[in-house]
Parts: C-alpha cells; structure tokens; sequence
C-alpha cells in the first residue's frame, strides 16, 4: 500500500496527536517496507542495572506499528492496539539508543498487524521482538 504521509508529514502529525512522546522517538526512514524508529534513550528510559526498561521498549514497539499505520491510513488518530506479543531477547546496549525495524504483515479493513524488531544502535543482535495489532477505526 502506498504511503499516505511521508516521514516528515508522519513526524509532524505524531507530534500533534501524540504530543507527550513526540521528544522520545524519532522517525529514520519511511519507506513502503516499513518503518525505522529509535527510542532516544535519556535516564527516564532506564531501570536498575542502566539497561533500558522493559516498558519503554514496549513504547518503541507500539509507537513504531501506530506511525506504520498512520502512514498507510493518513490521518486516522483513533486506532488503537488491541494486542501486543513481546519477547525480550537480551539486555540492550547501556547508553546506546533502541533501534525499531518495523513492517506490517497485513493490513485490512478493521485490523492491522505489525511485526517489529529491535536492536541496540550500531549492534545487529536482536533486544527484543513484537508482534502488534492495531483496530482501525470505521469510516462514518
């Protein structure tokens, strides 16, 4: 599918809808495969042991599927997950940011699924995997 909103049109609308992440991820290249994001890892991403927290990786996954959508769909704010499968692989690189590899597996009327991975920036070692789907709101 086409995308309805190029990475600079995502970024911008993200930032309007989503104002309270818009300074923790950022969009590297969009594309018709998918999506790379990265979470822009500061001291609130991290837990105990300087690793990043498992929560945050979650955000990274989610928002990566929600900008994929977004970016087939055009401007669609209220899709929402409604299913999420995470596994962490291994501990993330300290200090590095998260990079997401996101593409979606299909795309339908009422339901989208993604599938992401993540690394440690500069590293080509999976963190973790997801397996995301959002419900697309109808057409009124």
């Amino acid at each position: 599918m086409a995308l309805a909103l190029n990475r600079d049109e995502l970024t911008k609308y993200l930032a309007e809808v989503f104002p309270q992440v818009k300074e923790d991820f950022a969009i590297d290249v969009l594309s018709d495969e998918g999506v790379t994001m990265r979470l822009l890892t500061a001291e609130r991403h991290l837990r105990p042991g300087r690793t990043v927290s498992g929560p945050s990786m979650f955000a990274l996954a989610d928002v990566s599927v929600y900008a994929l959508v977004l970016s087939r769909l055009g401007k669609k704010a209220l899709a929402v997950t409604t299913n999420c499968s995470l596994d962490f692989m291994r501990k993330p690189e300290a200090g590095a940011d998260v990079v997401a590899q996101a593409r979606l597996l299909k795309l339908g009327r009422t339901l989208a699924v993604g599938d992401v991975h993540m690394f440690s920036q500069g590293s080509d070692k999976m963190v973790a995997r997801s397996t995301m789907t959002y419900s697309i709101p109808p057409e009124r």
